[in-house]
């Protein structure tokens, strides 16, 4: 079970972070490991299992948010330990810090919050490795701090930096890839988020839009532009999945889309 790193990355391909936006059963949550799992093998593809154990920003009030956090994690461990993955989750507040750090490998900060402190020194502390979604209201360049904080608390903590786009008005995100090559002079991973960069937030109806069928172009533009990784939620079929069904690409359109990603890939390194 090994976390990527600039030192085992190398020349190789990219890694995948991907699996649905929320854990919603422990079924569902095989059924996409295995898929994922067997396609990454074949391809030499490094993958790390994604799926958030409780989702704590959403629009309205009767939005999923989760099926349990102990049962949710607990569902998180056994994927991990079954197809020896590494595996990763959101924190909300520094409290949760521990919590998951005790059944995930990886603990992810969302967008919103790669500001908060106390959030991402309580993440350095557990020992595990750290990825922080980029602010949409933020540049790349600026997200040195936030790698700086993590790095004064654990100095040889693993951090990647994950790009998801940046507002643009009220309602839509635009990918400015200069971000990337800006956050990998920092030295660290850096990812590109191709399925939350296509959301369309702040929707009348309380429930946030997306264009997955640009999915494959955000993805191509980001391998070109030298991301060392993609993250991408998918499932079986996303018109019924509980969390982010709108911008979520479908389970078995995944083997093709990283199929291109490896050629893209070849070609440039």
């Amino acid at each position: 079970m090994t976390i990527p790193t600039l030192e085992n990355l190398g020349k190789g391909p990219f890694f995948l972070m991907a699996g649905s936006c929320a854990i919603e059963s422990n079924d569902l949550a095989f059924e996409i490991a295995e898929k994922i799992d067997g396609l990454t093998k074949a391809m030499g593809i490094p993958y790390i299992f994604k799926g958030s154990y409780r989702k704590a920003n959403r629009t309205k009030i009767d939005s999923f948010t989760g099926i349990g956090d102990i049962k949710a994690l607990e569902i998180l461990q056994a994927v991990g330990k079954h197809y020896s993955l590494p595996t990763v989750t959101d924190i909300h507040e520094s409290s949760e810090a521990a919590m998951a750090a005790a059944y995930v490998d990886v603990l992810q900060i969302p967008a919103f919050l790669c500001r908060q402190t106390d959030l991402l020194a309580a993440a350095a502390q557990t020992g595990k490795a750290v990825n922080i979604k980029k602010g949409q209201f933020m540049s790349g360049a600026s997200m040195r701090f936030a790698v700086e904080k993590v790095l004064h608390e654990n100095p040889e903590a693993v951090v990647y930096l994950t790009d998801r786009g940046n507002s643009f008005g009220y309602g839509d995100l635009v990918v400015d890839y200069r971000n990337l090559p800006e956050m990998s002079a920092m030295n660290v991973p850096v990812i590109m988020d191709c399925t939350h960069s296509l959301q369309r937030p702040n929707q009348t109806t309380g429930v946030t839009g997306g264009q997955p069928a640009l999915i494959e172009t955000i993805a191509k533009a980001a391998i070109a532009v030298g991301a060392d990784g993609i993250f991408i939620e998918t499932h079986p079929n996303p018109s019924v999945a509980k969390s982010d069904g709108a911008n979520m690409l479908p389970l078995d359109q995944l083997e093709g889309l990283l199929e291109k990603l490896l050629r893209v890939r070849e070609a440039i390194v």
